[in-house]
């Protein structure tokens, strides 16, 4: 079994979201994502997918999306993005998957997985102190997330002599960051990976990648990774 992840795929199949309008790269991005993927990803191997899923609303409108990614191979774990407003509470969520009969899908929200050796955890994150945009109403989210990731890490202590993995939407730090508690409490547990998305474009400059403090951190946006689920553990 191996583990891959991709975040942003940024599903339309329910709603009118042309994604071209944000660069060629996106040209016919759920055929090429589908094709990279069934070539990729076998029926026995896990696809984490840290947020950015659908672009509907509301759970109801993201049924084709649903079915788009429950056709794919392998197990998938999915945590929320800042578009994914159609994400409601846990019960709700897994009371849909369900009642539609999706068994290859699951959500992680303040909960992780255990996959061999391995401790599959995360939350959505935030922007951090220092960036250009956060205000002072982005602290009390910001303090939120890392209290979400912290349920998450602990859920994934419950599994012992497994190698935790931690999964963001949001990058845990940027190039422009003055601080990050994500990264302290990854430290504070003993957690060296950590994989994120949500930056494209222009965007994508501000990320950090490589070793920072300790923790091996790399960006997964779908774009970025022009679609091709990345490999995190062979088999």
């Amino acid at each position: 079994m191996s583990i891959f992840a991709i975040a942003d795929l940024h599903l339309a199949l329910g709603i009118d979201k042309p994604m071209d309008i944000f660069g060629g790269r996106w040209a016919n991005y759920m055929e090429k994502l589908r094709n990279n993927w069934i070539g990729a990803v076998k029926e026995e191997d896990s696809v984490i997918i840290p947020g950015d899923i659908s672009w509907a609303t509301y759970i109801d409108n993201a049924y084709e999306d649903f079915k788009y990614i429950e056709a794919l191979p392998g197990r998938k774990i999915i945590s929320k993005g800042n578009h994914d407003y159609w994400w409601t509470t846990a019960s709700k969520l897994n009371k849909y998957l369900d009642e539609n009969g999706f068994k290859t899908i699951s959500f992680m929200h303040n909960n992780a997985f255990s996959i061999e050796d391995f401790a599959i955890c995360g939350a959505r994150g935030w922007k951090c102190p220092g960036e250009d945009d956060f205000k002072k109403d982005d602290d009390k989210i910001y303090k939120r997330e890392i209290a979400r990731l912290e349920l998450s890490i602990k859920s994934a202590q419950s599994v012992q002599h497994k190698k935790k993995l931690v999964f963001m939407h949001y990058p845990p730090v940027t190039s422009r960051s003055q601080e990050s508690g994500f990264i302290d409490l990854m430290k504070k547990n003993e957690i060296t990976e950590c994989y994120f998305g949500h930056l494209h474009g222009e965007g994508i400059k501000g990320a950090i990648e490589g070793f920072y403090e300790g923790i091996k951190l790399k960006l997964i946006s779908a774009d970025y990774l022009d679609f091709m689920p990345l490999l995190i553990q062979p088999k």
